[in-house]
Order: structure tokens, then sequence, then C-alpha cells
């Protein structure tokens, strides 16, 4: 048994995931046995509402090649590149089974990425990237600039590209946390991240989702593996899905009106009075989309912003974001799932049903109550609404 981690969102699950898991089970690859999956819950990275639900994402997963899925929750699914990383690793670190971590990159070069991965911590980039900060360069630029004098520019240009950064991420947090994965990278091929356009027959997810948005559903479908559309179609049919985020985004400013001055305080990822400028802009604007057009700086990238905002909305304070998940949650797994799970040796609680909670200490249940708040809130902006409390009452799914 060789058992592969991959830290994804599957929003939704589309062909370059498919390539992706192909390869990590590929003995030229990964040469995986058992794929565990840990996914983003109802609000992503990207600082939005998903457009699929968890659970549709984990069934997607099971049926396009993960055998065992898990949660990554809330305080690390909406965060910065490197606590989304930290979480992700933890979760597979604290399954105490995994063998490997796989993930795709621009730059397909594990060697490169572990180089600049150990470069982040040293004190000499730390001091650079300082000063290059200091000049006025926002955080992605000059960690190139720094990285760039220090290493040379070909190595550092693979700065330059989401998904190195994202698995530089990764590597760092491994070491951070003692994980001793092996490492397996792909190269990216076909639409790059967040590319509005096909290519080579791969498109990325975010066209997807503007594709299935705008009511296209049967082109979104033919960038997907078969199993994935005729779930996406599905969803469709039934009305879970897609989610509208417009319907609440045009509740953000009502949301923003009700919290105080020091509530907005105790937001995650402030710096420069941010938290100023976001209380008193949500006292004069009416406006989502304006209101983060007012917040907009140089130094602030637009998913930072939409991450602070959605925090809260949400709830989620700084506190909630400190220190690493405190469990494990499974959304699904198939038959080979279940014999990872047979010879896991849990560091953190495994839950596989809600009651399970009970038993648990406050942290815990303070996080699982974030999670149930993202979910009943993107309950509401499904074609056709549901209850709340469905982080409770959801069955496992399970796959033959």
């Amino acid at each position: 048994m060789r058992i592969a981690g991959i830290i994804a969102e599957y929003d939704p699950f589309h062909k370059g995931h498919a390539a992706h898991i192909t390869a990590t089970r590929a003995k030229d690859g990964g040469n995986a046995t058992h794929i565990v999956a840990v996914i983003s819950g109802n609000f992503t990275q990207r600082g939005e509402p998903a457009l699929l639900s968890k659970f549709t994402r984990a069934e997607m997963a099971l049926a396009a090649g993960a055998d065992l899925v898990l949660e990554l929750p809330l305080p690390w699914a909406m965060a910065p590149a490197e606590q989304f990383a930290a979480g992700g690793v933890a979760v597979l670190n604290g399954l105490g089974c995994v063998d490997l971590i796989s993930f795709g990159s621009e730059c397909g070069n594990v060697a490169t990425l572990q180089t600049l991965a150990a470069l982040s911590d040293t004190p000499a980039y730390q001091i650079t990237l300082q000063n290059m900060l200091a000049s006025g360069l926002p955080y992605a630029a000059a960690s190139q600039a720094a990285a760039t004098e220090l290493v040379g520019e070909t190595t550092a240009a693979a700065l330059s590209s989401p998904n190195n950064t994202l698995g530089i991420e990764y590597l760092r947090a491994a070491t951070r946390q003692e994980a001793n994965f092996e490492v397996f990278t792909l190269l990216r091929h076909g639409a790059l991240h967040n590319e509005n356009a096909p290519n080579q027959g791969i498109s990325s997810a975010s066209f997807i989702r503007n594709l299935v948005s705008s009511g296209y559903l049967e082109e979104a479908i033919t960038y997907m593996p078969e199993p994935t559309g005729a779930l996406l179609k599905q969803a469709v049919q039934s009305g879970t899905a897609p989610a509208n985020k417009q319907q609440l985004e045009a509740m953000v400013p009502a949301m923003l009106r009700r919290m105080k001055e020091v509530d907005f305080s105790a937001l995650p990822w402030l710096s420069e009075g941010l938290e100023n400028r976001l209380y008193h802009l949500s006292r004069t604007t009416a406006d989502y989309q304006t209101l983060l057009e007012q917040l907009k700086t140089r130094r602030y990238p637009m998913a930072r912003l939409r991450r602070v905002v959605w925090s809260a909305v949400l709830g989620l304070t700084a506190d909630d974001t400190i220190g690493l998940p405190p469990y494990i949650r499974v959304l699904g797994m198939n038959a080979r799932g279940c014999e990872v799970l047979s010879v896991a040796k849990p560091r953190l609680p495994l839950l596989t049903r809600s009651a399970q909670l009970e038993n648990l200490d406050e942290r815990c249940r303070r996080v699982f109550e974030l999670e149930c708040t993202a979910t009943d809130l993107h309950a509401l902006i499904r074609p056709v609404p549901a209850s709340c409390g469905t982080d409770y009452t959801h069955k496992l799914c399970v796959k033959e």
C-alpha cells in the first residue's frame, strides 16, 4: 500500500484534476495505490462561496479516482496560501499513514520548489523580503525580487506562478510539521490557473464555473470527466447547484453594518489599519463590489480583501486561524478508502459523524460551528435553498 495525499478544491472536478490523479497513481509518477484528497468546504481559498457544495465535490472526487475525501475546515480553506497549505498538510499528516504528497505545478521540478521552500525560512531571505516590501513592492513581487537576489532569476521565476507558490508552501508546511512525505509534482498542461479559455482540451475551474453560472452547462461538461460531468448535471437538475454567490454578496453590506468597530479589529489577515478602512467603508458603501474596489490598494490583492470581508460575515476571527486543524473529518470514501482508514494512526480526532463532536474539546466544537455557519449560508444560495443543519444531517458518501 502506497498512500498519496492531494490538497484541492475541485470546484468543479475537471479533466486536469483527473490527469493529476492518474499521474499520481502511475508507476512512472507517484506510484500510489490509494489517494486521499483533502478538499475545502463551502467557502474557498479565493475568498468566495464555492459553486458546488462540498458534498457534491466529495462525490465527484470519489467518482473520478480519489479513495478517501477529507475536509479542510473553514479557517484554513479560506486562507492565504501559507495557512491553506499548512491546514491541508496537517490533515494529511494527522492521518498518520500518508506516504506521498502530490500537487500540480507550472515548473514540474521538485528540486526547484524545494530550493525556494528552504530559502523562504532563512534570515537572509526574510531581511531581503522586508527591504523589498519597504520599497513599496506588493508581497508577490517583493518575494520574487528577494529570491532573485539570493538564488538567481531562473530559480526565482517559479514564484511568478500560483501553483508553484502553493507547492512551495506545501513543502514548507511539511518541514515545519515534520511530515516525512515523499513529493511528486505534475507539470501542469492546458489552461493556466484562472485562464479564461480552454487550452489543449483542458479548462481552468474558473472558466467552467463561469460557463455553468452563465447557463452553458453542456459546454462546461465537455471539460470534465464523464462521471463528474454527470454529477454536475444531476446537481443542476436537482436544484442543489450552481450556488449564486451574488445573492449572498447582496447581503454583505447589511451584515457588516451590524458589526461594531471592535469586531472589525478581531478579523484575520489584517495589517496597516485595514480594519479601520473596512469599518468606515461599511458605513458609507451599500454595494459589495464597490466596497472591495474602494478597499483595494496596491498592497492588498483582491482575494485577500474578499477573505477578510467574508470572515466578517461568517464570524471568523484571527484567533480561529491560529494553529492547525484540530480534527480530521471524513466526507466520503470507497472500499480503498476504508483500507486507508484501517491502517491510519490518527494523531487528531477522526470524525465520520457529527455526534462524535460531543466528546471533543471546545476548540474542535468552535471550528465545527464555523463550518456549520458556512454550510448554512451556502445552502441559501442554491437554486432550491436547503434548511440549516446539513453538516449534521448529511450522510457520509460511501461508494462501492
